[in-house]
């Protein structure tokens, strides 16, 4: 419409040029032309940056069903945020040295995204935060949780139906890790105004999400963005069932083992080559004990009688990585597990009933058999997913230029 105006006046003026001699033609026609690049600017303002869709690759034999907040869709530019935001110890909202603390402080690649028995600042591997109080549980791996819609956390707490809607998903998840006091112990306001501060940072959050606006809303989105692409499926046991590789006959014993009762009856609560994430996402009590006065089971989740020390079956993909073993840490290693559930097995009246060994102490299984199950499970060990330079720390953060 602005472009025809022009024209009309240029018109115009061309013919009072004759009519009007005192006119001069050359203001006239810097007039013309300052008309006519108004018109174009207006007409061709830029289109504000629409971020790019990321679609995650179902990989072979995975479910097809993923958990993704419609409010939270995978784009490119989220997940680029959010490995930065996941590495940068600055999500503490602080500076100092003696002060910095972000999710890989304790969710280190090379363990699987957890702490592992050789962190250099946690004994043990179990986290301590920044105020100096331990976490309450160790830790759970970040692998494959795009498939978890049964609860996040060891008793399941963060579930995606739950009626508080700040205790639903992963963003949830991001935010009470920032609040607590055993953990980040940061403020969002003094977080939110840090990163506002950094160089590259706005830009990053304008390609994201829209705006250069910082808000802790989408910093916890970022991150959960990032954490869904943190995807394992490249194990030999992976190459096995795509018919790439051969397993040894231990390797086949142990898998036998692994998925029968009458062996060491792992499948139940760990799935199997018919569950590719090798647990249930569920909740059991599984004889370690015959009391129980941790509040924060599952029963804190349920008020089911029956989940009074139950806690969640974690993945085994990568878990010959993970130790510390078992919501308290009390196995430094695979062995120890393994003899746990051969030898010492406890009765309890809220032991789950999948137990099928409990009243023998265990599954007795001999020296020959536990090797061979370890055989097993070391096959579901994914150096891709270790050493993935994607998930990995980036060579710089945006305000290093």
């Amino acid at each position: 419409m602005f472009l025809v105006f022009t024209v009309s006046v240029f018109l115009i003026l061309i013919s009072s040029f004759e009519m009007i001699n005192q006119l001069n033609k050359g203001i006239a026609l810097l007039v013309l032309v300052a008309l006519f690049f108004a018109s174009c600017n207006e007409n061709n303002t830029p289109e504000p940056f629409v971020p790019t869709p990321y679609e995650i690759e179902i990989p072979y034999g995975f479910p097809t069903i993923l958990n993704i907040p419609a409010d939270n869709p995978m784009t490119v530019e989220g997940i680029e945020l959010g490995r930065y935001l996941f590495y940068d110890e600055r999500l503490s909202g602080r500076t100092h040295p003696d002060s910095l603390m972000t999710c890989a402080t304790c969710h280190r690649q090379k363990r699987a995204f957890e702490a592992g028995v050789d962190h250099p600042d946690f004994p043990g591997g179990h986290p301590i935060g920044l105020s100096g109080l331990k976490t309450h549980h160790v830790m759970l791996p970040m692998i494959n949780l795009v498939w978890n819609t049964s609860g996040y956390g060891w008793n399941g707490f963060l579930y995606p139906d739950n009626p508080d809607e700040d205790m639903r998903n992963i963003e949830d998840f991001v935010r009470l890790t920032v609040f607590a006091k055993d953990e980040i112990d940061g403020d969002t306001t003094r977080i939110v105004n840090l990163f506002q501060s950094l160089n590259g940072y706005p830009d990053l959050f304008l390609k994201a999400f829209g705006s250069n606006n910082i808000t802790f809303t989408n910093i916890e989105k970022a991150i959960a963005q990032f954490v869904r692409t943190l995807i394992s499926a490249n194990s030999k046991f992976d190459k096995y069932l795509r018919g790439e590789v051969q397993l040894s006959q231990s390797e086949i014993n142990g898998f036998v083992l692994f998925t029968t009762e009458e062996g060491a009856d792992c499948f139940h609560c760990h799935g199997g080559s018919g569950n590719p994430m090798f647990t249930t996402h569920l909740f059991y009590n599984n004889g370690k004990d015959t009391e129980f006065t941790d509040p924060m089971d599952r029963y804190l989740i349920s008020n089911d009688p029956m989940d009074h020390g139950a806690y969640k079956a974690t993945t085994l993909r990568n878990i010959a990585v993970q130790g510390p073993f078992m919501h308290d840490g009390r196995f430094e290693t695979l062995e120890e597990v393994i003899e746990f559930y051969s030898h010492a097995v406890l009765m309890s009246p809220y032991v789950n009933p999948l137990m099928h060994h409990v009243n023998d102490g265990g599954v007795q299984l001999t020296p020959t058999e536990k090797e061979d199950l370890l055989n097993f499970i070391r096959t579901l060990h994914d150096e891709e997913f270790l050493t993935n330079p994607e998930f990995s720390k980036p060579d710089k953060f945006p305000d290093e230029g």
